[in-house]
């Protein structure tokens, strides 16, 4: 039986996926047909006579599309093909098994092995042409495909460069990890979950007998809260107290504001933005240095917990609404009294809300047991705190919402 109609066929029209064709078969005389028809349609044909030696110029030419026999002695077409697969990197190329078998089986086999089609010898001219142009399509879309994720990988390379370099300016935020005044201290942690958050703590201070400290969460991740963040770094920044609303100039000298009254003028700041629908909770207290007398504005933050130097701890307020959701709101203050040896801990809710492995969250209990549990002070006390949090949690070392602290030692 003649293997190929004798009928001319033009060469494959249109763009061109499939150039280079390595035909691999045991046979001369097949090697020469299936040679000679490619040859006609303009293609670039490559000929071996074994599995092995069509390995060997795989690696030298990289074949668009490759024509294998099923049965040949040593290495068959199905170890071939295997070894085509594992060896073609990222350019893919388009297999065809030639076989006498029918058996489903035996054609799943094939298809498990990495071939993308298949041929029936003796084999017929027209069959073998669409199989090409079939190749050819799929090819092409593949191509088309890389290329498109190669620019996506390229717009992703940047947007990962400027968001590398947005968390090292959110970083700058905080500039201190921790702050000593007089015998009291101030220490900070600042954890986002991915390259920047929507925490803020930070610290600031007029004198030497007196300093503020905040804990904020921005609604919601991503850029958009990290700018929200900014803008709140530099109306609560201690590097320029003329620019910081909490702090009010008077003629011989500077004051704190009550906590509610900076809550309000932070909420009228945010709620008059117009198109902005972010708000933030946030938990900011004022501490005497001298007395011990705390002033403190919880606004839809977690609670502060009071860890006293005997061991007891407890949660200070009861919620509060959140600050830029709704204009005109108005805040409560909260007054406590520190012992030397007290801490006060402001935190967000990525320690409150972080999953347990059993699909709990840790909740301000289970906050509590781990504050108490935790020994050191300032930031190895954070830190040592942070660590305790990742082991409990579900996700181990990964958190999925930023994780942030500001605390107070009372030294008296």
């Amino acid at each position: 039986m003649t293997p190929f109609a004798a009928e001319t066929l033009e060469p494959i029209p249109g763009p061109a996926p499939i150039r280079r064709v390595l035909v691999v078969d045991d046979s001369p005389l097949q090697l020469k047909i299936l040679s000679s028809m490619l040859q006609r349609w303009g293609l670039e044909v490559f000929q071996a006579q074994g599995g092995a030696e069509a390995l060997r110029l795989c690696a030298e030419m990289r074949p668009d599309a490759v024509l294998s026999d099923w049965m040949m002695p040593g290495m068959d077409g199905l170890e071939f093909c295997r070894l085509f697969r594992a060896h073609c990197g990222e350019r893919y190329g388009y297999f065809i098994l030639l076989t006498s078998k029918s058996d489903k089986a035996e054609i799943a086999r094939g298809l498990d092995a990495g071939a993308d089609d298949f041929l029936t010898k003796p084999v017929n001219a027209g069959e073998l042409r669409a199989r090409i142009n079939a190749g050819a399509r799929i090819l092409q879309m593949q191509r088309t495909l890389a290329a498109t994720l190669g620019r996506l990988q390229a717009a992703y390379d940047a947007v990962d460069r400027d968001l590398r370099q947005a968390r090292t300016i959110q970083e700058a935020l905080v500039p201190r990890r921790t702050r000593r005044i007089g015998r009291s201290q101030v220490s900070l942690l600042l954890k986002p979950c991915g390259h920047v958050g929507g925490d803020l703590v930070g610290s600031f201070s007029h004198c030497e007998r007196s300093v503020g400290i905040y804990s904020i969460d921005v609604s919601g991740h991503g850029i958009t809260s990290a700018l929200m963040t900014a803008r709140i770094a530099g109306l609560l920044g201690g590097d320029f107290p003329d620019q910081n609303i909490a702090l009010e100039r008077i003629v011989h000298g500077t004051l704190f504001r009550p906590p509610e009254e900076v809550a309000r003028r932070l909420n009228e700041r945010l709620a008059a933005d117009p198109g902005v629908g972010e708000y933030l909770t946030m938990a900011y207290a004022v501490a005497d240095l001298d007395s011990g007398r705390v002033e403190l504005v919880q606004a839809g933050h977690p609670p502060p917990l009071l860890l006293r130097a005997g061991g007891a701890a407890e949660f200070i307020g009861q919620g509060g609404l959140p600050v830029g959701l709704i204009p005109g709101a108005r805040y409560e203050r909260l007054r406590l009294q520190l012992s030397p040896g007290d801490r006060l801990l402001l935190y967000s809710d990525g320690f409150t809300e972080a999953l347990l492995p059993s699909g709990a969250q840790l909740d301000t209990e289970g906050l509590r047991a781990l504050a108490q549990g935790v020994a050191g002070q300032g930031t190895e006390y954070l830190d040592d705190l942070f660590w305790r949090l990742t082991q409990r949690t579900r996700n181990g070392a990964r958190l999925d919402d930023d994780v942030s602290a500001a605390l107070l030692e009372f030294g008296g």
